[in-house]
């Protein structure tokens, strides 16, 4: 299964080589198992959107690795794929960069051309560079976003409802960065996605590190005991008490001194939800926990 990564450190940046490559499971280790690709959104320090990834497994590139040695970024978002539409390709692989925001998805979903019949109806066709449903569902959340004069949340909102209202959906699990925003999705049940809000100086003491340990991931950090953050991951990433699993349908957003705040907008499940056994083989391979 994809596995989703962000992190949101108020105004300070930090380093992110911990989850990147220097941890026993990290974002390169991962790629062994989710070989399909790897990527990381950051911001640099005008706020611009930067994405390196690669459609290969990240520990084959070496590339990769001397980027995430000296990224830096207030907010970050990364992504390692099991594909289950589209090729193996750089346009195919998350995170997605489209105004000035970063994306990225876990999950599947159907009626792809339908999907491509709204977007182009809403003159954001041209927006998709690859052939996955996640990249699509990017751009109807753009265009929406555009249409709310840039209010985020409200796209997010509006795009989720039209594809749970007209598309048949298995997960739509999302995250959306900027430089100073980060948002979360959780969307059904079908895929947990969890929180942690973490204070070193309130909860840990002042020179904690960051130390996440699960199945999947395991890293710990030194750079991240200054000051507090968010942490989004697919699963809890430690044995820290503070992790929660968002609600099903809960949209939560952290804003750019922290604060995080959860809304509930979509109440029902999608009308055409998707079970496993409804995806094809390859899609089912890839939506496996």
């Amino acid at each position: 299964m994809c596995r989703l990564f962000g992190l949101h450190a108020g105004a300070r940046t930090v380093r992110a080589t911990f989850w990147l490559l220097d941890a026993p499971d990290s974002l390169s280790v991962q790629s062994r198992r989710e070989p399909d690709g790897a990527g990381i959104g950051t911001f640099d320090e005008l706020g611009q959107p930067h994405v390196a990834k690669q459609p290969l497994a990240a520990w084959e590139d070496h590339a990769f690795a001397r980027e995430a040695r000296t990224l830096r970024s207030t907010t970050f978002l990364a992504h390692v794929r099991y594909a289950s539409t589209g090729a193996h390709t750089v346009a195919n692989t998350h995170p997605f960069e489209q105004d000035g925001r970063v994306f990225a998805h876990n999950g599947a979903f159907g009626g792809l051309d339908r999907l491509d019949a709204r977007l182009a109806a809403l003159g954001v066709a041209d927006l998709v560079r690859g052939q996955t449903d996640s990249e699509r569902l990017f751009a109807l959340i753009t265009a929406e976003t555009r249409r709310a004069d840039g209010d985020v949340g409200a796209g997010i909102t509006r795009a989720v409802a039209w594809a749970a209202a007209e598309l048949p959906v298995f997960s739509l699990n999302l995250i959306v960065t900027t430089a100073t925003e980060l948002w979360a999705l959780r969307y059904p049940d079908t895929h947990e996605l969890h929180v942690l809000e973490r204070d070193p100086g309130r909860v840990h003491g002042p020179s904690a590190p960051l130390e996440a340990r699960s199945h999947r991931i395991h890293a710990r950090s030194e750079d991240l005991a200054a000051g507090p953050q968010v942490l989004i991951a697919t699963e809890p990433m430690d044995h820290d008490p503070g992790w929660r699993a968002l609600a099903p349908g809960e949209l939560l957003r952290v804003g750019p001194d922290l604060a995080v705040t959860s809304t509930f907008p979509f109440p029902d499940g999608p009308r055409h939800r998707l079970e496993l056994s409804d995806l094809s083989p390859e899609a089912a391979a890839s939506q496996r926990p």
